[in-house]
């Protein structure tokens, strides 16, 4: 549940959309209209260079916003895809504009999720400079029991609604190194997994493992 006062777009009456598995929100390239709150669902987002190749920059959690890459530019320079069916609430960035200058709470609660923002994805960019695949696995299975915990969801138990490819895009790891680490923790006594579902056994080791990358 959110904290009191917290920015959230469903609570001004705007409008929602539903996200079918595998629709795409927005696309690298588009320009910047809305900023989006997952209500429901999950997205990844990517970046895909010249040649075709694709690479996994994050994925997106319910209560969390989609759209901020293309605040500065004007366009997206990332694209948004659903992992699962979701719900979002749209709301037109020249609106929340208004909406902010009129109420100095609500600007103040979207710049602190912006910067929360910049410091997690900074976070994770430290976190790939280690060589460690334990390490940067762990750090990505702990970053999202975190952020499903500040959700009001379980701290220990989570379902990847991402592939091991995308994990391993994201992590800069091959799905073979992925799939190895995975039943390395899960042999070690870290983790319990069954196909997408993650239970988390030791907190104490994935923290310590996680804190090793960085």
């Amino acid at each position: 549940m959110a904290a009191p006062g917290a920015f959230r777009l469903q609570a001004l009456s705007i409008v929602r959309r539903q996200v079918a598995q595998g629709e795409t929100l927005f696309s690298q390239g588009d320009g910047h209209l809305s900023l989006f709150e997952i209500c429901a669902g999950q997205f990844k987002t990517a970046y895909t260079d010249r040649g075709g190749r694709q690479q996994i920059t994050g994925f997106h959690l319910p209560g969390e916003l989609l759209g901020q890459d293309g605040i500065g530019t004007g366009r997206h320079c990332v694209g948004a895809v659903a992992m699962e069916a979701a719900l979002v609430c749209t709301l037109a960035y020249d609106q929340l504009g208004v909406l902010c200058h009129g109420t100095p709470n609500l600007q103040r609660e979207f710049h602190r999720l912006l910067s929360r923002d910049i410091v997690r994805d900074q976070s994770m960019m430290l976190m790939l400079g280690t060589e460690r695949a334990q390490g940067r696995v762990a750090a990505f299975v702990l970053d999202l029991t975190r952020r499903l915990h500040v959700g009001g969801q379980s701290a220990r138990t989570i379902v990847l609604r991402m592939t091991r490819e995308d994990i391993g895009s994201y992590l800069g790891m091959t799905l073979e190194t992925v799939s190895r680490t995975l039943a390395k923790l899960q042999a070690d006594g870290v983790l319990a997994i069954a196909h997408r579902d993650v239970r988390v056994l030791d907190a104490a080791s994935l923290r310590r493992l996680a804190h090793s990358a960085g």
